[in-house]
């Protein structure tokens, strides 16, 4: 089983096999584990580019999320009870604009890492639905601090477990992110396009 890890880890890191392959054959846990596990083996060896050439260390990282998160699916979770008043293209124009502030925002905070333990925390609902949204929970153990993730995790229409929201460093960015869309939206009449033209 190990060499099977290390065969899937090394080839979603040269880019052969995406990530998603796997996703029917994984459950939400492993799923997250391998995301991450990945996410920060692409840290290490980019890490000196957030200095020299941050676009591009901004991109190893966006890669390796597009492999196991679902931004669509991330921007129905920011947009909350404004989602019904979305079309199509302004929720798609929206998960494009949450893909580049979260890259960013994760991407910054992980940038410290130097290969501390993770260590995966327990299930909180072991007994839950398999099949519904499951959160999974890790530390990053090691330096002067701990850094506790969660990863809210679901079953999309292809099988697959995605993610679609994220709590960093004790924040939840889906809860976050929708007191910003919400105040921007009082802002500005409900109005979707203005809201997403002035999101930063």
């Amino acid at each position: 089983m190990k060499s099977l890890r290390k065969y899937l880890l090394t080839g979603c890191l040269a880019g052969l096999i995406p990530l998603s392959a796997s996703g029917q054959d994984l459950s939400a846990i492993e799923t997250a584990k391998l995301g991450v596990e990945t996410l920060l083996q692409t840290v290490v060896e980019s890490k000196q580019l957030f200095v020299t050439d941050r676009e591009r260390y901004f991109s190893e990282v966006e890669r390796v999320l597009n492999t196991f998160v679902d931004f669509t699916a991330v921007a129905e979770v920011v947009m909350s009870r404004f989602a019904s008043s979305a079309n199509d293209e302004q929720k798609q124009r929206f998960a494009d604009i949450l893909q580049t502030t979260l890259t960013r925002f994760y991407g910054a905070s992980l940038v410290s890492y130097n290969g501390q333990e993770l260590v995966f925390l327990p299930p909180t609902d072991p007994d839950g639905n398999p099949r519904g949204d499951t959160v999974v929970g890790m530390e990053l153990r090691g330096g002067d601090t701990n850094m506790k993730l969660q990863y809210q995790m679901f079953l999309n229409d292809n099988e697959e477990w995605k993610l679609k929201n994220l709590s960093l460093l004790g924040i939840n960015l889906g809860r976050q992110y929708f007191t910003q869309f919400s105040a921007l939206m009082a802002q500005h009449n409900n109005d979707i396009d203005l809201v997403l033209d002035n999101w930063k």
